[in-house]
């Protein structure tokens, strides 16, 4: 390594995986010279086939402590790791609810800890969240910030610790016809192929189809759609609100979603109570699971979920009128019923939901590849803005999308 002057800051990096074509390693080379640093290419090898990784050690050099340390949080979530190697470092929590003052934040990138000489995969990885460690079984785990109880040895700093960045050659299966996360121009045919096929590897794999709905779902129409998805197995997961299960549960009842006859797009006599009058009946009835089993609830999503056995978490708002009664009022609860549920899941289609959109992105890994359709394109562009960079947005009305990707999931 060559010398560095009394005043500069020197730290080594490592940089490895497919980072040309993912272009990783200029991201990290801007990074160190926008925030104030300078760099030496001391070694790099580039991989010959396209499956064949590459690696680049970089020297980072820095006028202070606090510019380097910039640059190296900076570089860090791109994959670029200090090439001494320490175990990570720790501190445990002084109060519940809280981090120690120096915490590690996580991203929804795959990650690893170094715990007694070992590099160790952080489980149930999420955004924004702290790591806790548990030293005896060499193992490791996102934690948010509420669940945090004073004495857990929590995450400090980035000693130890190195973060995978999605990659190009892990992209090429899925979506890769997208040039950019928003279509709203696009051939909608050749969408609406991919997700299907998504969905189809994602089922073929044992993994998990979550569905993200809004109360458009039902406005526009398209509970038949879902509900076939779920008789033919491609709805493992449902998130949503009060909104999408009183609708779907009025229209079974009165034919009318927000008072609005389907079959007829116009207002029913005093249509407008049919909501409310809607969750009357479930919370009579005990719940959805029991008005289904007493003949009560005879159709719609959240009939099909419970003859199924499908999953599903209805996450409260300060608006909600009722709610019904399985409607998850605390948002921390809800929270913690969708990350038990996010467990196992391999795609993601979210559908005309702004709010659930992002919390449920928020909760999921960067490897979950998420199809986000919503007829405004503000939505897929906020995923993005949060860290969801796996989302492929989908700018279109719900009802002939839905319609579309079923007709293709039968000729699959």
């Amino acid at each position: 390594m060559s010398q560095a002057t009394s005043q500069e800051r020197v730290e080594e990096v490592e940089l490895q995986g497919h980072i040309i074509d993912s272009l990783l390693l200029p991201k990290v080379l801007d990074e160190i010279l926008t925030r104030g640093g300078n760099f030496t290419l001391r070694d790099i090898r580039i991989g010959q086939e396209q499956s064949d990784p590459s690696y680049a050690r970089i020297d980072i050099r820095a006028p202070s402590d606090n510019v380097l340390e910039d640059i190296l949080d900076a570089i860090h979530d791109h994959g670029a790791v200090p090439i001494s190697t320490h175990d990570c470092e720790f501190e445990p929590a002084d109060m519940d609810a809280a981090f120690p003052e120096h915490f590690y934040s996580s991203t929804n990138y795959r990650t690893q800890v170094r715990i007694k000489g070992e590099w160790v995969e952080v489980e149930d990885q999420e955004m924004d969240c702290g790591i806790l460690l548990d030293r005896e079984n060499k193992a490791a785990r996102c934690i948010p910030m509420t669940q945090v109880r004073k004495g857990d040895p929590i995450v400090v700093g980035r000693q130890g610790l190195r973060v995978f960045p999605a990659e190009a050659s892990a992209r090429q299966s899925l979506f890769e016809f997208m040039a950019s996360p928003v279509s709203s121009e696009k051939p909608k045919g050749v969408t609406v192929r991919e997700i299907a096929a998504a969905m189809k590897r994602t089922r073929e794999t044992g993994e998990k189809i979550l569905a993200v709905l809004g109360p458009a779902v039902v406005h526009t129409g398209s509970v038949e759609h879902i509900c076939e998805m779920i008789r033919m197995g491609y709805l493992n997961v449902l998130f949503a609100g009060n909104a999408l299960a009183t609708h779907d549960i009025e229209q079974s009842l009165f034919g009318t979603s927000l008072g609005v006859s389907l079959d007829r797009g116009l207002p029913a006599e005093e249509g407008h109570e049919h909501h409310l009058r809607s969750i009357n009946t479930i919370r009579r009835q005990g719940g959805i699971k029991t008005s289904v089993d007493k003949g009560v609830l005879k159709s719609g999503i959240m009939y099909e979920c419970v003859k199924h056995n499908i999953s599903y978490v209805l996450a409260g708002s300060i608006r909600d009128d009722g709610p019904l009664p399985e409607v998850i009022t605390d948002v921390l609860d809800a929270q913690d019923a969708m990350r038990e549920h996010i467990r196992g899941v391999g795609f993601c289609l979210m559908v005309a939901t702004m709010l659930h959109s992002i919390a449920t992105g928020n909760l999921l890994p960067a490897w979950v590849k998420v199809a986000c359709v919503d007829i405004n394109p503000a939505t897929v562009t906020k995923l993005a803005d949060r860290g969801s960079h796996q989302t492929v947005g989908v700018v279109t009305d719900a009802e002939p999308f839905l319609r579309a990707v079923v007709q293709e999931l039968k000729n699959v």
